[in-house]
C-alpha cells in the first residue's frame, strides 16, 4: 500500500440545508468560523454544480482535518455533510474519496465529468 496522501492539497466540507434547517446551518457555519482556520464559501440557496441541495462550502488545509471533522461529527446539528479531499480529480474526490456525515446524497457526477473535459 502506497502513501498517496501527499496528493491531498486541501479538503472541502459541503454543508447541506433547506429552508427549515438554514438557521442550524448558520450556527454550524459560525462555529466553524469561530474555532478553525477555514475559508467559508458563499451560501447557495439552490442546488449548484453536482450538489442536489442548497449548501455552502468550507475549505480547509490537511493539517486542520483532525480538528474540523471531529467537530463536525459532533456539531452538525443533524445536517448532511460531504467531506472530500482536493487531489485534482473532482470525480474521484466526490465519489470514492468522499466521507459523509448524515445521509449520503446523490450527487450529479455527470456534471463533474463534463467539467473535466
Amino acid at each position: 500500500m502506497k502513501d498517496d496522501t501527499i496528493a491531498i492539497t486541501g479538503f472541502h466540507a459541503h454543508i447541506y440545508f433547506d429552508a427549515a434547517s438554514r438557521d442550524a446551518a448558520a450556527r454550524v457555519r459560525e462555529g466553524l468560523s469561530d474555532r478553525f482556520e477555514v475559508q467559508l464559501g458563499r451560501w447557495h440557496d439552490k442546488p449548484i454544480g453536482p450538489h442536489p441541495k442548497a449548501m455552502y462550502q468550507v475549505a480547509f488545509l490537511p493539517n486542520q482535518f483532525g480538528n474540523v471533522v471531529p467537530w463536525l461529527m459532533l456539531n452538525r446539528e443533524g445536517l448532511d455533510v460531504l467531506i472530500h479531499p482536493e487531489t485534482g480529480d473532482d470525480v474521484e474526490d466526490h465519489t470514492n474519496h468522499a466521507l459523509w456525515l448524515g445521509e449520503k446524497l446523490e450527487l450529479n457526477i455527470e456534471f463533474l465529468r463534463q467539467d473535466c473535459l
